[in-house]
């Protein structure tokens, strides 16, 4: 077993960096596609065997969803950071803290959330101007769901620790194993069963408490100073303030980030069910894009908060420029094929042709863009690395959330139409990407 964990940890301070990256960042990414591929089967199954009403209910949900997620799937970048610097200055007692805070910091989060949500989920999809041929059911698909909320966050808490030893390999492992559950328990309540949000609900619940019990069994199997104890589990004061200093402003930006998609998704509902159930097919092959990006953006977190705790500046610069090249190439790449087969890859998700062609219009105007969104996503990332958390928050909340928001009460009521709406993705990415350049620039100038 211990040969096994060093096995999967990566020495971010020594040696190569590009291979080291790489091998970070694909199983990383490896991880958050494979999670959209089992929530997509969600989408498809219900798509295919229980009808468009039954697909623009799941897809109804899904900003919201993001809404509750992302703000703590923010604040784990916190522990990852944190964590990082620990282990880059080989402080192991304060590293183990920051572990056990984590576990039960995001045990208590996901029962709140749990119960907040589920009893206003109705009001929420209504404020949403959810149509109410799809409403019922979409409130029945978020209440369920809202069940595997602290499995969840769970989840993401144990990666944010394992990740910040270099392990991207276990997470992986859990989720192929839980998305397997996922599909064939998607087939059996609903083609079996008959079953339809209720069954694909019930299967993502499930299998969200099979990931994160089988992180926590390599936690409980750890070598120091990440082995998690029953016995440790505390919730450290300070350890908490410098998970937020860092977590809460990346919290801050998902959760506007969500915010402004919830309005988005507010304006598409007004649109009617075939542009929403277009939008959800659409969304699953931006999101498959948007992982990639993230995955070196985290890798950048990581590598760059452990040598810039162990002063190696120099090599720090080297990890922005190996994760922006390797994040543009495989956007270029992915996005490329996903364009180029627009047709066959939207008829995955639905038998409707009209929702198809506004799935593909969706994704030709979206993801021939966003190539742009890798300069936040990866100078952000390292930005938070040396602990400059704020300053790409403030940023990509203004350019891209806030322009957003502007663009919907403005440019949209205009004129009111599907492309009009969706036009807004590539523009903010544009914006906001020489923003946060200039920002980066004046950072490494200063420290770096």
């Amino acid at each position: 077993m211990e040969q096994i964990k060093r096995k999967n940890e990566v020495d971010m301070l020594h040696g190569s960096l590009a291979n080291k990256i790489i091998l970070f960042a694909l199983p990383l990414a490896a991880s958050s596609i494979l999670q959209q591929l089992f929530n997509s089967a969600d989408v498809a199954v219900v798509g295919r065997f229980a009808g468009s009403e039954a697909l623009a209910a799941v897809g109804a949900n899904g900003s919201v969803i993001n809404l509750f997620v992302n703000f703590f799937v923010g604040l784990s970048i916190g522990t990852n950071v944190v964590l990082s610097s620990y282990l880059g200055q080989a402080k192991h007692k304060p590293a183990q803290k920051t572990v056990h805070t984590s576990i039960l910091l995001a045990l208590i989060c996901g029962i709140i959330m749990l119960v907040i949500g589920f009893f206003f989920a109705e009001k929420i999809l209504i404020v949403m101007s959810t149509p109410a041929d799809i409403l019922k059911p979409a409130v029945k698909y978020l209440r369920i769901y809202l069940f595997g909320m602290p499995f969840i966050l769970l989840y993401n808490f144990e990666a944010a620790i394992l990740r910040s030893k270099g392990d991207t390999e276990h997470p992986l492992f859990a989720l192929l194993i839980a998305g397997i559950i996922n599909v064939i328990l998607n087939l059996f309540f609903v083609i079996g069963f008959h079953m339809s949000v209720d069954g694909v609900a019930i299967a993502t619940v499930l299998s969200n408490v099979v990931s994160s019990m089988l992180l926590l069994y390599v936690l409980l199997h750890e070598n120091e100073p990440l082995k998690l104890e029953k016995t440790k589990l505390h919730i450290s004061t300070q350890i908490v303030l410098k998970i937020a200093k860092i977590g809460i402003p990346s919290a801050f930006q998902a959760t506007l980030y969500s915010i402004s998609n919830v309005l988005i998704q507010k304006a598409m509902n007004g649109l009617g069910s075939t542009a929403i159930a277009a939008n959800a097919a659409a969304l699953n092959y931006e999101y498959f894009a948007y992982f990639l990006l993230s995955a070196f953006s985290q890798a950048c977190v990581t590598f760059v908060s452990q040598n810039y705790a162990a002063g190696n500046k120099e090599r720090c610069r080297k990890i922005v420029k190996y994760c922006w090249m390797s994040a543009a190439l495989s956007e270029i790449v992915m996005n490329g094929i996903f364009i180029g087969f627009a047709h066959p890859f939207a008829s995955v998700f639905t038998k409707d042709s009209a929702v198809a062609e506004l799935a593909v219009i969706r994704m030709i105007y979206v993801l021939s863009f966003e190539v742009f969104n890798m300069t936040p996503e990866v100078l952000s990332g390292c930005m938070r690395g040396l602990g400059y958390s704020f300053i790409p928050a403030i940023i990509c909340v203004l350019g891209i959330c806030g322009f957003r928001i502007i663009w919907i009460y403005t440019i949209f009521q205009r004129v009111h139409t599907y492309q009009r709406l969706i036009i807004v993705y590539p523009i903010s990415w544009i914006i906001t990407s020489v923003a946060v350049f200039i920002a980066y620039l004046a950072v490494r100038k200063r420290i770096l």
